[in-house]
């Protein structure tokens, strides 16, 4: 087993400031090295897909509304009368048309078609030769379908009186069956009557359903903006705050400085602002093209070397320290990748607050009492004309998100005062969390 935390071999990195060609958030990789792609190149797929899904629920749907026409046909002809037959037809199909139709059309195709039954219904019970085996069997199930999608689906002042209608409308279909004074009629009334309710609470309980599934998905939504909010955080205040760092560097230093010096300040400012854009393109590039949540970040802990060489390309001096025993095989993708979000939040709040800070060590090691458990401890001795350490006078929001993004997988995040002053940041992590 290696050595715990406090090891004494460190790897200095004070290299000057390596160019970071593949932003964090870019997709495509462990280190993400594929360009943002532009949008429009996306818009074809999405056209296909849509396309595909068109097509499948057309072929679906076609043989379903078919196979309803040919019955509402063969129960046409039940009727005597020519008239009553073609009302069947018509009065099935506007019915149909009203289980068919856009949500924002319901309420006036479902009218048309409550008042066309209606109408059906009161024509032929007026009529002395009426139909002798079946009031409209598909048209009666159609309508017990409407029921059903008005009280799912539109507004409850609605709901109930376009209900009522239908429920009316249902009561009144045994009318054009002909008597035969056996009883029969009177037996589907009852039967229609208490299948009503049902029908009520049916609709209710889909209702119901749909807004425990758009709650669910709004739930999702909130944790993907939380999640965005993160990231932005993460990328842009980190890049920002180290061309904030070096603009003060070179305001200080610009009039003893050489104009070969003054150049190579106005670079390194140039590059990280070019960073910074490389990682706002990727992530809005990764937005567009699925929607999801980008990584937690590259996948070795071999990619915390950079951020540690851009810190001290910023004039304070920054070392790392990483255990051996420690590659992709022994540390999870998505261990790393919290590993890596925790030391970019740490450096970036000694970058900011740390004032007066000479140096900034970094060490990623085994927990000493735990050898399945990583240890992430970024230390400074920066202090505040206060006395407190600059790297946790601000961590704000970035801490806040940076804890729940560690317990998220099982882990523990610590911050606070050194005793021999300066601050320090410690995360512990198990070294393998099963990706998703």
């Amino acid at each position: 087993m290696t050595g715990g935390i406090g090891s004494t071999s460190d790897e200095q990195t004070r290299a000057p400031l390596s160019v970071n060609r593949n932003p964090p958030l870019a997709t495509g990789g462990p280190r993400g090295g594929l360009a943002p792609r532009p949008p429009w190149r996306n818009v074809p797929g999405m056209i296909r897909s849509l396309r595909a899904r068109l097509r499948l629920r057309h072929a679906l749907l076609a043989p379903a509304v078919a196979l309803v026409l040919l019955l509402l046909f063969l129960e046409a002809a039940n009727p005597p009368a020519w008239a009553v037959r073609v009302g069947y037809v018509a009065a099935g199909a506007v019915v149909l048309a009203a289980l068919l139709v856009p949500r924002y059309r319901l309420t006036r195709v479902a009218t048309a078609a409550v008042v066309t039954s209606g109408v059906v219904s009161l024509v032929a019970g007026g009529l002395q030769d009426r139909a002798e085996n079946t009031p409209g069997m598909t048209e009666l199930l159609l309508l017990l379908c409407l029921g059903v999608r008005v009280v799912r689906q539109l507004r409850p002042g609605r709901a109930t009186g376009l209900m009522a209608a239908v429920a009316a409308v249902v009561v009144l279909m045994p009318l054009r069956l002909q008597d035969w004074g056996d009883g029969r009629i009177e037996i589907l009334l009852v039967a229609l009557v208490l299948v009503m309710p049902l029908v009520v609470v049916l609709g209710l309980c889909l209702r119901l359903y749909d807004a425990l599934r758009a709650r669910q998905r709004e739930a999702v939504l909130q944790a993907q903006r939380i999640e965005y909010s993160r990231d932005l955080h993460d990328f842009v205040a980190h890049h920002v705050t180290a061309i904030v760092a070096r603009t003060r560097a070179a305001r200080y230093t610009a009039e003893s400085q050489s104009p070969e010096a003054i150049d190579a300040m106005l670079a390194e400012i140039e590059e990280a602002g070019s960073q910074a854009l490389g990682s706002m393109r990727a992530m809005v590039s990764h937005l567009r093209d699925s929607g999801t949540p980008a990584g937690p970040g590259p996948a070795e802990l071999s990619a915390l070397r950079e951020l540690t060489e851009e810190f001290s390309a910023s004039g304070v001096p920054a070392t790392l320290h990483i255990g051996s025993g420690l590659g992709p095989r022994e540390v999870s993708a998505r261990t790393a990748g919290v590993a890596h979000r925790v030391v970019r939040e740490a450096l970036t709040n000694a970058r900011k607050y740390a004032t007066g800070a000479r140096h900034v060590g970094v060490a990623v090691d085994r927990a000493a009492d735990s050898p399945n458990r990583l240890v992430v401890e970024i230390t400074d001795d920066g202090v505040t004309a206060g006395g407190a350490s600059g790297s946790g006078g601000g961590g704000g929001f970035g801490l806040m998100g940076l804890t729940e993004r560690v317990a998220g997988v099982g882990g523990t995040l610590t911050s606070g005062p050194r005793e021999r002053g300066g601050w320090r940041v410690r995360a512990e992590l198990p070294l393998r969390i099963r990706d998703r």
